[in-house]
């Protein structure tokens, strides 16, 4: 018998489609034989009218197919999934009596549902579970604690500014940057000074939590309890805004929110993982009211700051990790600080279970992948110059007026490298390949993104280039 419902599942997927079936019946509905007929059980009464009204049809001509024309089908909604409702309780027929379930369409003994499993919390006490910033236990990040370097020092004056005059400087803040890079340092530090603050209210949440429970008061009914709980707030700090993508509803509530706050002087502050300007899939509303405030860039760690982050892991526990041995680190690692973290927990791991000093021959043992993949410190002039050399260019091509294809799409890739492997701002990057303003880089860098996720081609020349396989080329210039 299962082999034959497994059946019908096919051919139903044959007939509406597989990605259609996975979205609508994979673990939304299921086949049940009862006794001459087929149910399709449904986990909701939304979900069964849906699939009866636009699948009904196909779900007929596959049951026919498998197990005859003489085989109706039944329609029904689970008893969990029905708020209360009978199990599989057909829409337009009656329910099928419990004697007549006994035996399956094909003579088989029918077999009990399996039980499901019972949400572990429901929307409402989800929705009332205090937020992030008001759970107790958990120990904030503080800006103290931040490693500040020529990479991040804007932005975190900008945190501590909030800090000490909240509402009255920048609003919002924007910081955005690379994985790794401290933004959610600054947040939890901008949080934790404000907490302290006796006349403050601070709310912290993520973008994950804040659509979430907007989701859940929308299906509640409870939206006025949802925006008393983010509007009332002294300050709102929402990390990962970039999760907000393509959710329209979601990016409204907020953009209302955001608004709200705002006109009473409270501050706003948020963090994403590229400049607004960049976020394609940002309402236009929202990005506008970003790029009104003060929005501030965190890059991956220059050497100084690498060895400072280093010095600051490396204290406070054993063995101790010699100073030549973390500038060495410091001189080779060009990743983000959960990298140069890790550097030092394998390096002091190493040690303990091999018994040997955490000496610099200990370290190119513990480290040995990391230190031949790590890419050495480039400047915008090495960008430059690797695409030059690939492309066959002669030196300061890519600095010209000319607005030919062979100099502007080398340029345009130029540029995004330099953002993806330099410390250096848009403004540093456009005055080097000569162009009078910043938002000639930030173009560029969107369309090399845009171009590499559609996998596209340039022409450069009399040669068509997939963008992806020409900056691998170039980064592997990069590493000589």
């Amino acid at each position: 018998m299962p082999s034959q419902l497994d059946t019908i599942a096919e051919a139903v997927s044959a007939k509406v489609g597989a990605g259609r079936y996975n979205l609508w019946f994979a673990g939304r509905a299921r086949f049940v034989p009862t006794g001459g007929a087929v149910a399709v059980v449904a986990k909701s009464r939304h979900t069964q009218d849906w699939l009866q009204h636009t699948f009904g049809a196909a779900v007929r001509d596959a049951v026919a197919e498998v197990c005859g024309p003489n085989v109706a089908v039944q329609w029904g909604v689970d008893d969990e999934g029905a708020s209360g409702e009978a199990a599989a309780k057909p829409a337009s027929e009656p329910q099928v009596p419990a004697a007549a379930v006994q035996r399956d369409i094909f003579g088989e003994p029918a077999a009990p549902p399996k039980p499901k499993a019972k949400r572990a919390d429901s929307d409402e006490a989800a929705l009332s579970r205090p937020l992030a910033g008001q759970r107790t236990g958990r120990r904030w990040k503080s800006l103290t604690e931040f490693v500040v370097g020529q990479c991040n020092r804007v932005a975190h004056a900008s945190a501590m500014s909030v800090v000490e005059e909240p509402g009255m400087g920048a609003n919002p803040l924007v910081i955005h940057g690379p994985v790794g890079t401290g933004k959610t340092h600054l947040l939890e530090g901008a949080f934790a000074g404000l907490k302290r603050q006796s006349d403050q209210r601070p709310c912290y949440v993520t973008a994950e939590e804040f659509t979430t429970r907007f989701v859940q008061a929308s299906r509640l009914g409870k939206m006025s309890a949802f925006r008393r709980q983010f509007r009332d707030c002294s300050a709102l700090l929402l990390d990962d805004l970039h999760f907000l993508a393509k959710k329209t509803a979601t990016q409204e509530e907020f953009l209302h929110t955001f608004d709200a706050l705002v006109a009473d002087g409270r501050q706003v502050i948020v963090t994403t993982d590229c400049h607004p300007r960049l976020a394609d899939e940002l309402m236009p509303e929202l990005v506008d009211r970003l790029l009104g405030g003060a929005v501030w860039g965190l890059m991956p760690p220059d050497p100084d700051t690498r060895l400072e982050i280093l010095r600051k892991k490396a204290t406070g526990s054993q063995p101790m990790i010699p100073d030549a041995v973390l500038k060495a680190l410091a001189g080779s690692l060009r990743g983000n600080v959960r990298e140069l973290e890790g550097a030092v927990n394998s390096v002091r791991h190493y040690a303990k279970v091999t018994g040997r000093p955490a000496d610099m021959q200990t370290a190119r043992e513990a480290l040995g992948d990391l230190l031949r993949h790590a890419v050495r410190t480039v400047s915008v002039k090495d960008v430059d110059a690797a695409v030059c050399s690939v492309l066959r260019l002669s030196g300061g091509a890519l600095q010209s007026k000319s607005r030919a294809w062979t100099v502007t799409h080398p340029r345009m890739v130029a540029i995004y490298l330099c953002r993806k492997h330099t410390a250096a701002t848009y403004g540093e990057i456009s005055k080097h390949f000569g162009a009078k303003t910043h938002s000639t880089a930030v173009a560029a860098e969107k369309k090399v993104r845009a171009l590499l996720d559609a996998s596209a081609s340039i022409a450069i020349g009399d040669r068509d280039w997939p963008v992806r396989e020409l900056v691998d080329r170039v980064e592997r210039e990069l590493q000589r």
